[in-house]
Formats: structure tokens, sequence, C-alpha cells
């Protein structure tokens, strides 16, 4: 079974719903995606408004994977750069995969999705991420293609006495 995957998904509550427990969800399965386990849809709510306040701006595009039932599975959001030097690279956020799913492929899917809809903007040359060292996560992501440019040890404190390194990536999309 693949994902069917939309650029600017229509924001109605079913998907902001589906977006807070997918969020929620790998958050507590161990996700890195700004939450250490354990935590709430309500600890998480304030950044998905976030979120979706950055898309009613226009800085910030949703890709969103569905199954074939239409349940929402996968996201992630594409930031664009504010900075006149920086308009030629998008930042992916928050990248995640419902753990119900987990295994699958849909993860490799939706960085395809992410790298797809970025080279449909114009002028955009590039997608860099950020993760979280310890695991293994900047494997996938080469794996996707993308290349370390950066790290930084110790920049992350999951808790005290748990620093990880902050991993940057970036995906040319030429």
């Amino acid at each position: 079974m693949t994902l069917t995957f939309t650029l600017d998904p229509a924001l109605d509550e079913p998907l902001r719903d589906a977006l807070l427990r997918i969020w929620t969800d790998a958050s507590n399965a161990g996700g890195s995606i700004g939450f250490v386990p354990p935590v709430t849809r309500e600890d998480v709510r304030p950044e998905l408004l976030r979120h979706l306040a950055g898309m009613a701006e226009g800085t910030i595009r949703l890709v969103a994977g569905r199954d074939a039932a239409g349940e929402v599975r996968a996201a992630g959001f594409l930031a664009f750069n504010r900075h006149r030097l920086m308009l030629h690279w998008v930042t992916a956020y928050t990248v995640m995969v419902d753990p119900q799913v987990q295994g699958r492929g849909y993860g490799r899917d939706l960085m395809a999705a992410l790298a797809g809809a970025a080279r449909s903007f114009e002028g955009v040359e590039a997608i860099r991420l950020g993760c979280r060292g310890g695991l293994g996560l900047e494997d996938f992501y080469a794996s996707c293609g993308y290349k370390e440019v950066g790290r930084v040890p110790g920049a992350i404190r999951v808790a005290p006495g748990d620093d990880r390194d902050d991993i940057t990536m970036l995906l040319p999309l030429g």
C-alpha cells in the first residue's frame, strides 16, 4: 500500500486533529520532532498552532500523505526563508510518520514528496533540515539523498546529562 501525498491540503478539522494525533503519538514513540516523551496533545497543540499560523501567512507549506482509506499517515512542513539572501532554499520541519504504520517505507515516501513539493517552488534549489543526533536519523536522511553539512555537539539537551548533537542536513534539488 502506498500513500497519496498532497501539497497544501484543505486544513479542515479532521486534518488538524490527525496532525495533532500523529505528532503526539510519534513523539511518544521516540520521534525526534521537538518533544521528549511523554507528551499530551495539549503539550503539542501550541506548536501545531504556530505551524498553522505560518501556513496562513504563506511562510509554511504542508505535505500530507493519506492511505487508501483517507487516513493521514505522514506529514511534513516546508518553511520559506524570510531573509532575502536565503530565498533559494527551504527548511523541512516536523517530518513525521504515524507510528501505527512505521516500517512500511512511508518515511522515505514522505521525504520524496517533500522534495517534489520543494522542486515546484520557483527559485528553490535545496532543502535544509535539522535532526537530533543519537538516533541514527542522519543515516536515514543520507539514504534519502541528504548530505550532512554541519554539526553542533551537545546543542540539544534531551534531559539532564543527555545532550545530543544538532545535525544540519542539505538536499540539493538540482
